[in-house]
């Protein structure tokens, strides 16, 4: 059975994305580690670091994923945004570190207009700078499958394949699906005949073994709009059926499930429950 959970909230502190999780049933969460508009955090006291590690033991939810904050491009054209980016991309690995996470989802970022491979030979410069700067971070950076909005990378399977092959061979990489993503991109998941063909052209093009984290969604526009709008689950364009092939898929029986739905309610029920029993029916 795939490993469900939710984007928890930082703003009461690290222990308490961990209590919301488990509130929540979650057996795995993401979190952001710091403000997502903001280049640097607050530094993390180690004695918070250690308690949030001995409570996730505790509390058996893992994995647990940081996502990169948004500001960050290295695909950037911009020398100075590219060394911004290369810097608050080290810090957020150095946290995901402290904080014992086992990934850190990125976006690998947007060419604004240099063309898809500038961009993502820019992406390989930042990886490699920052290796031969001596970092060798323990949590394993995931690319994560973009809409395809503006001028991103990642939203195709080729482009996830490339980052992998040219990221720092010491590191440990991999992706992270996003459902929205990959159907405003073009890739179909529904009905069942279209899931089993964009998986195959996935393990053919990156391979299935890649693949370690999955952000579920819905997606508000429809097939190959190339714009990121999350829905709640089955209330757009993704498909019952493509989400019960996905939890069904033996490839990804112990995998996390993360939902980047809105944190909202209706009547007296958080949505976050509501997406979640979803996801627990079509098992």
């Amino acid at each position: 059975m795939p490993r469900f959970g939710v984007h928890a909230s930082i703003a009461k502190g690290f222990e308490q994305a961990l209590v919301e999780g488990e509130r929540l049933d979650c057996q795995s969460l993401q979190i952001f580690s710091k403000t997502a508009s903001q280049w640097k955090g607050k530094i993390i006291d180690p004695e918070v670091a250690k308690k949030f590690r001995k409570t996730k033991e505790k509390m058996g939810i893992a994995p647990i994923a940081a996502h990169n904050s948004y500001l960050i491009n290295l695909a950037s054209p911009n020398d100075e945004l590219w060394i911004k980016s290369k810097a608050a991309l080290r810090d957020e690995l150095e946290r995901a570190d402290l904080l014992g996470l086992d990934f850190l989802v990125v976006h690998p970022g947007a060419h604004v207009g240099t063309g898809e491979a500038t961009g993502l030979r820019r992406i390989a410069e930042g990886l490699t700078a920052l290796e031969k700067e001596g970092l060798h971070p323990k949590a394993r950076l995931l690319f994560e499958t973009t809409a395809g909005q503006g001028s991103t990378l990642g939203h195709r399977f080729e482009h996830l394949r490339e980052l992998i092959d040219h990221a720092p061979q010491s590191w440990k990489t991999g992706i992270c699906l996003d459902t929205c993503h990959i159907v405003a991109a073009g890739y179909a998941i529904s009905p069942a005949s279209s899931y089993r063909q964009t998986m195959r052209e996935f393990d053919k093009v990156v391979g299935i073994g890649h693949l370690h984290f999955f952000h579920i969604n819905d997606s508000e526009k429809p097939l190959g709009c190339r714009v990121d709008r999350h829905a709640h689950l089955g209330e757009g364009h993704v498909g019952e059926e493509g989400f019960r092939e996905l939890v069904r898929d033996p490839a990804f029986a112990d995998k996390a499930m993360v939902l980047e739905t809105a944190k909202e309610e209706r009547g007296d029920e958080s949505m976050d429950l509501v997406n979640l029993r979803y996801l627990k029916y079509l098992l």
